[in-house]
């Protein structure tokens, strides 16, 4: 037995102080492992996750405001109820934590209509209906562009054509023939040298759905506030959601 081990002491010496490189240079798969229902589940493993389980679920469906309608990204064609709601949450939640932190306010938000991943239902509105509306890991950022870049910004909207979430600050008009009509912010006709700061997610601030006109930008600012924990923050708040389609984005009939 003391031989054994000693070879074995022997054998772990030459193997850690040998300096030689190993390299991986091929993978092998020799067995397919397949999961069902046939597997059985390891009740030990069951009543330690229970109590994490259990609190995640009460977490996700404690009741923090009620929906008075039920709102579909797919109800409107330039603005949807659920779609203007999102911006002015993302504008209400995250304006404090810029000016605090720059001391400048965020002229207006921009999201992506495909960004909206569910319905909001009528009735009680929890966590869980932020995570099933958001279910990515997008955060808020908030780009700095010129006033020039916000007039490329009409011009993609008024080509899209689609509700693309915009925030109440904003207001872009077409005439009948999809031209652009006007187009403002807070109101007042864009000064094309003057810095806005637009909120927005960080995959249309890299150009995501083809937003090019993001960049290049004066700076970004990273709020690293994920938008879904912006809705949550803001359903705590509002206590009854009643959003509604405006004007912010319209097309004239005649």
């Amino acid at each position: 037995m003391k031989n054994k081990f000693l070879l074995l002491s022997f054998i772990c010496l030459v193997a850690t102080s040998c300096k030689k490189e190993v390299h991986l240079t091929k993978i092998v798969g020799h067995e397919r492992l397949s999961i069902s229902d046939s597997l059985k589940a390891d009740p030990a493993i069951e009543d330690f996750v229970k109590p994490f389980y259990d609190r995640v679920n009460s977490d996700l469906d404690s009741v923090l405001a009620y929906s008075v309608d039920t709102f579909t990204k797919n109800n409107g064609d330039l603005n949807t109820a659920i779609g203007n709601y999102m911006a002015d949450a993302v504008f209400e939640e995250s304006n404090p934590v810029f000016l605090e932190r720059t001391g400048k306010s965020i002229d207006m938000v921009l999201l992506n209509h495909g960004g909206i991943r569910s319905i909001i239902s009528k009735g009680p509105i929890t966590s869980r209906t932020a995570y099933q509306v958001m279910p990515f890991e997008n955060s808020v950022v908030v780009a700095a562009i010129k006033g020039i870049q916000i007039n490329d910004m009409f011009i993609y909207l008024s080509k899209a054509k689609r509700a693309h979430p915009v925030s109440r600050q904003f207001q872009l008009t077409l005439n009948k023939n999809e031209t652009i009509n006007s187009g403002t912010i807070n109101g007042k006709p864009i000064d094309e040298n003057r810095i806005y700061y637009v909120a927005t997610n960080d995959y249309l601030a890299n150009g995501g759905d083809r937003m090019t006109f993001f960049q290049p930008n004066d700076s970004l600012y990273v709020l690293d506030y994920k938008i879904r924990n912006v809705l949550i923050d803001n359903f705590k708040k509002i206590d009854t959601l009643q959003p509604s389609i405006d004007n912010r984005f319209i097309q004239l009939e005649d």
